[in-house]
């Protein structure tokens, strides 16, 4: 598979290829991105939980491109700067391993795989084998879920007349009420001003979808309702369940059916392993340490009342192809509207193409131009419908007009910057190196940065 992909990125690159496999990788541009700062949710916390751990000993340049195996970019040229910056935290233990996709246009400016895929054992030992990252490793998207499974799936009901952005979410769902829940809207909970809780660990009074229901719509609202921006999976996870509502089956069901099946996605989907998928998977974390000490440790800056040896359940295994986010695993057998879609760079790429196309691919409308461009307008929030779209949130300096995106918990990162029709998707799994004492991983915010800002250099991009 990866030969074939290779060979029509090679063809397309002399335009002279028009097939859709080709078309996924290099279509038009993918949009933009960016850190979530200041979120206290899991899923899509901000990354910046840990500095950076130091080189163990100084290392020549040749030694680190030699500790940091790579597949070579293929189809297109490498941006040497954002090269260097992978390389360089690779050897320098930021992060295990790391796929990076650069498009322009219909050219490919980087596409490359670096460092391992599974490179430590639960005991932080490190294993005998690692394995490699390759370009066709899939990822926990954490966080990514949000916006190219969730936000997707919305916008295509709004776009169908099936859901009115300015209703109230109990219009959908009428267990949803009481109180000041009632005058939360559809538009409140995608720009994460409904007022909602950032994060409740759910799998402590859940173990099934409906059960997960009937937990988040029984808690109270934490904020007032339309006023400040307050990250929550707990208001993705509401939309995942209007989903449902609205169309009479699961989000993944109705995503493979209507927008991944259709673009010819064949690795975007939650619980592959359920659906036959074997990988290969990019190893996430050892278990859910940092989620654990989220309720054992009332200092580690979460809101948790639950009795902390109420739950018996936590997982002390490398999870490969399983979702890391713990509310999602447990309590929703891995389908949430926060967290649980598994993805590859190319396979992101495509669908961030469609959005800067407004919603076309081929002769394919998948969504009107209208109903893309509502979401992609930066509302009162300072942020989309779904995608963040603010410098402060993005954290890239000086960003070009237009840009959104998200990042995922995992080290997921897809950025794009729709007038200079450049994509970036840069996916990582930093989880697998472990947490330091303080139970935290490694902070990815500069890296992203760099990584952002060497592919702005690139292309000529010069701060407004």
């Amino acid at each position: 598979m990866a030969a074939v992909m290779d060979s029509l990125l090679q063809l397309r690159m002399s335009r002279l290829v028009s097939s859709r496999v080709a078309s996924i990788m290099l279509s038009v541009t993918l949009f933009g991105a960016g850190a979530l700062a200041g979120s206290t949710s899991l899923a899509g916390c901000s990354d910046d939980t840990r500095a950076i751990r130091p080189l163990e000993e100084s290392t020549s340049d040749a030694v680190r491109r030699a500790a940091a195996p790579s597949v070579e970019a293929r189809g297109g040229r490498l941006i040497p700067a954002a090269d260097s910056i992978l390389l360089e935290a690779v050897s320098r233990k930021v992060l295990p391993g790391a796929v990076l996709l650069v498009t322009q246009d219909e050219s490919v400016l980087h596409r490359k795989a670096y460092g391992y895929a599974r490179l430590y054992n639960p005991d932080g030992s490190r294993l005998a084998e690692p394995e490699p990252m390759t370009l066709d490793h899939v990822f926990d998207l954490a966080s990514l879920t949000k916006v190219f499974a969730t936000t997707f799936a919305i916008m295509m009901l709004v776009d169908r007349g099936d859901v009115d952005l300015d209703a109230p979410v109990s219009q959908y769902l009428t267990e949803f009420a009481g109180s000041s829940k009632d005058s939360v809207l559809v538009r409140h909970l995608l720009t994460h001003t409904a007022g909602l809780y950032p994060w409740k660990p759910v799998y402590y009074h859940a173990t099934s979808p409906p059960e997960a229901f009937d937990y988040v719509r029984s808690l109270p609202l934490a904020y007032p309702v339309g006023h400040e921006r307050h990250y929550s999976d707990l208001g993705f996870m509401l939309l995942g369940y209007l989903v449902e509502a609205r169309t009479g089956e699961d989000i993944d069901s109705f995503l493979r059916e209507n927008v991944y099946g259709p673009l010819g996605l064949q690795k975007t989907m939650f619980v592959p392993r359920e659906h036959g998928f074997s990988g290969p998977f990019a190893a996430t974390s050892h278990g859910n340490p940092f989620e654990r000490r989220m309720v054992f440790d009332d200092e580690f800056g979460y809101d948790v009342d639950e009795d902390p040896e109420a739950f018996d359940q936590w997982r002390d295994y490398t999870l490969i192809g399983e979702v890391n986010d713990g509310n999602a695993h447990h309590a929703h057998d891995g389908v949430a509207g926060h967290a649980g879609l598994f993805s590859t760079a190319d396979d992101l790429t495509m669908l961030l193409q469609v959005l800067i196309a407004e919603g076309r691919y081929e002769s394919l409308q998948l969504v009107s131009a209208e109903t893309v461009r509502e979401f992609l307008t930066i509302t009162a929030s300072g942020n989309g419908l779904g995608w963040a779209m603010s410098p402060a949130v993005l954290r890239i300096e000086n960003p070009p007009q237009g840009v959104f995106g998200h990042t995922g918990f995992t080290g997921t990162y897809a950025v794009g910057f729709p007038v200079q029709r450049t994509t970036l998707v840069l996916l990582t799994n930093r989880q697998n190196l472990g947490v330091g004492a303080d139970g935290r991983y490694n902070s990815l915010d500069e890296l992203r940065a760099e990584v952002a800002a060497a592919v702005l250099d690139a292309i000529g991009h010069r701060p407004r």
